[in-house]
């Protein structure tokens, strides 16, 4: 077991707390399993419990943790890191870390574009546009709200049918031979609406992460997307270098 150096200058409940996520990271503490109590943990360590409960605030306050009222505290989902390096999709990235996606699609227009829409998208005021909005799920949980704007003329024919059963980029690539050469993406912190909240099964006025794409295909963009993550479930990732 880790120990605390009380001669470092590291503070004693930074040292608690790292104590702790690194048994979250290494796997020794999982999804949901319940901490030590006050009392053990200051037995474990020999800290005070001021310090025991100062390393516990700050835990909570990053997402590690969370607190049940009468039952305890408990460690937090697993936070999905997505990285930025590439272009990616959120079906394959659940895939990959062993959850299975769904979408549920919540609503599925076919419309002409406004001024706005068609501005962001290259397209002339009046443009047919298919126009949905997805409830993203991991393991049935809900993780994202999308809602979509693709060129009616690139993809014609899409049905609400194939979108709940397939996923977008794969109606793409599969039936329409889509080639995606460029994506761009802008990042806001924002407060989680209370609709919002409702659908994603979070807590109003809670950070969450505001995620716009724009996705091209030589030059013309096919997809626009505008959409809220929960901000306690993902971490994006990006590395900057030569």
């Amino acid at each position: 077991m880790k120990k605390i150096d009380k001669s470092s200058r590291i503070p004693l409940y930074y040292q608690l707390m790292d104590i702790i996520m690194e048994m979250i990271d290494k796997g020794n503490l999982e999804e949901d399993d319940q901490l030590p109590s006050e009392r053990e943990l200051c037995e474990s360590y020999d800290v005070s419990r001021s310090t025991v409960r100062q390393a516990i605030q700050e835990l909570e306050k990053e997402g590690y943790i969370y607190r049940v009222h009468g039952k305890g505290t408990f460690v937090s989902k697993q936070k999905f890191r997505q990285d930025l390096l590439e272009f990616y999709s959120f079906t394959e990235e659940m895939k990959k870390i062993g959850k299975v996606p769904s979408s549920k699609v919540l609503d599925f227009d076919i419309m002409e574009a406004n001024e706005k829409v068609a501005m962001k998208m290259n397209l002339n005021p009046r443009d047919k546009i298919y126009v949905f909005t997805r409830l993203r799920l991991a393991d049935n949980e809900p993780m994202m709200l999308e809602t979509s704007y693709v060129p009616y003329s690139r993809f014609p024919g899409i049905t609400k049918k194939e979108l709940e059963q397939n996923a977008m980029y794969d109606i793409f690539t599969k039936k329409y031979d889509a080639t995606f050469t460029g994506a761009e993406e802008i990042f806001q912190s924002v407060l989680t609406r209370e609709y919002e909240a409702d659908l994603l099964e979070y807590f109003p006025g809670l950070p969450s992460m505001m995620i716009e794409r724009i996705t091209y295909e030589n030059g013309s963009i096919i997809e626009y997307t505008k959409g809220i993550a929960r901000g306690d479930r993902f971490k994006y990732h990006v590395y900057l270098g030569k």
